[in-house]
């Protein structure tokens, strides 16, 4: 029987404040180093997407969230075409109702430089996918689809 089609979960968070969002330059990480994206990573076995975003917000950013209290924005579906791993990952995206602190940087040796930046002037050196979906936000959009050109001939 053929093994089904599987896809890479991400969790996001847009941390908003004035017209500004929170991104990260990315430092010694193996991908896409010296460019800016949210604080994300993996959702992981057994936890909700919500969960998964307030724990990257605690290891990251150093500030604790209630999965209640993060609300929903948008998806991402982008395609991956990695050397001999070509994949699909889904993003999540969340907005924090309320968090209790100022956010710091809580993994100095994954990321030199944590900042808010103006909505309608992100840094140049932004990852593309995050780019992309900040735009959908901007817009009033909820999916974003990103990537899916650069795939060939799969069957």
């Amino acid at each position: 029987m053929k093994e089904r089609f599987k896809i890479i979960p991400e969790v996001f968070l847009f941390l908003i404040k004035d017209g500004k969002i929170l991104l990260s330059r990315r430092f010694n990480t193996g991908y896409e180093d010296g460019k800016y994206g949210l604080p994300a990573g993996h959702g992981e076995y057994g936890e909700t997407m919500r969960e998964g975003t307030a724990r990257e917000a605690r290891e990251e950013i150093g500030i604790d969230i209630d999965p209640k209290d993060l609300e929903f924005i948008l998806t991402q579906h982008r395609w991956c075409p990695d050397k001999n791993n070509h994949h699909a990952r889904i993003g999540f995206y969340f907005i924090p109702k309320v968090f209790n602190r100022i956010p710091n940087n809580a993994e100095p040796q994954k990321c030199d430089d944590l900042r808010f930046f103006r909505l309608d002037d992100l840094p140049l050196n932004i990852i593309p996918h995050v780019k992309a979906v900040i735009e959908t936000y901007i817009s009033g959009g909820n999916y974003n689809e990103f990537n899916w050109e650069t795939r060939q001939n799969l069957g």
